[in-house]
């Protein structure tokens, strides 16, 4: 694949990016977040008041229904992405041809 080409250009099918984010839920304690936030404060930046930490997905569906893209990205996350006892998520999708 050429520099900066994306998957499914070669082919000619559409792609559909989907960009996850997952967080801890509000009222679960941020061990991670708690010793960032901490770092920044000695580090100079007193204006910090909280810091949660998450992860960040970005997941290529080689298709452009984007209803069908919704639903599998759903489930990806309900299964193994996140765990909803503790986390929260959100995704975006993106179609691109």
């Amino acid at each position: 694949m050429a520099n900066g080409a994306q998957i499914g250009d070669e082919i000619g099918f559409a792609v559909t990016k989907a960009r996850i984010y997952v967080t801890y839920k509000p009222t679960v304690l941020d061990p991670q977040g708690n010793a960032i936030q901490t770092a920044l404060h000695h580090l100079g930046f007193a204006d910090v008041e909280s810091v949660r930490m998450g992860k960040y997905l970005e997941v290529e569906l080689h298709t452009d229904d984007t209803s069908r893209a919704q639903e599998e990205v759903e489930a990806m996350c309900q299964q193994l992405l996140a765990n909803p006892v503790i986390e929260s998520y959100r995704f975006d999708l993106e179609t691109a041809q």
